[in-house]
């Protein structure tokens, strides 16, 4: 069970950044009530799924070249370090992300809400270097053989974390209304921090031991 909960800490320490979707969810559940930002969650889910299949599908590949497996193990650490230090700086310059717009007057269907969280997340096609880097790098550190049941294991948990982040979310924000004051978001950063600094701890020791 190793590989499901490398995924879904993975998954977990990606949730905790407010960015687009997470605002997007906040600002569904306080709209327009608790269902339409899960639709927004799970479709986000979906096409985070999309790019780490694409991107582990290529690696798979590409890892068995030892100069690509150094490149993935230094890449990898690397960018988690940079993303646990920006996570720290965004626990310190954290501000209210939707509190200050107003209510859209319809509400969308459930269908576009989850197309919506589709397209937020597949919205960036730097995404699945991201994913070939890090998640390549945490499935090589976590699962040396990367079977295809370990892959399995990982790949659900990345997606069941996603789910239970976007749920509590949207029970967050429908029911308590205005809730992502500056004291949540830092609580959310600095919680992605310390789970960043610990796949670049366990990432960088496991190529240490490959190739030092």
């Amino acid at each position: 069970m190793n590989m499901f909960f490398a995924g879904f800490a993975l998954s977990l320490s990606l949730c905790l950044d407010l960015g687009t979707v997470n605002i997007a969810i906040m600002r569904t559940g306080m709209q327009h009530g608790m269902w339409l930002a899960l639709w927004i969650g799970f479709g986000s889910g979906v096409g985070d799924l999309v790019y780490a299949l694409l991107s582990t599908a290529g690696m798979a590949a590409l890892l068995q070249y030892k100069w690509v497996r150094l490149l993935v193990w230094l890449g990898g650490s690397t960018i988690l370090l940079v993303l646990c230090v920006r996570m720290i700086r965004e626990a310190f310059v954290a501000k209210h992300p939707v509190s200050d717009e107003p209510p859209s007057v319809a509400s969308p269907s459930s269908r576009s809400a989850f197309m919506q969280g589709v397209v937020l997340a597949l919205s960036s096609p730097s995404s699945i270097l991201w994913f070939a880097a890090v998640g390549g790098s945490v499935i090589a550190a976590t699962n040396k053989d990367q079977t295809e049941m370990a892959l399995f294991l990982f790949f659900a948990g990345f997606f069941l974390a996603g789910q239970l982040w976007s749920l509590f979310l949207a029970i967050l924000t429908s029911w308590g209304g205005s809730v992502a004051g500056p004291k949540l978001v830092r609580t959310f950063s600095l919680g992605s921090a310390l789970l960043f600094l610990y796949f670049a701890v366990k990432v960088f020791m496991d190529g240490a031991q490959q190739f030092l």
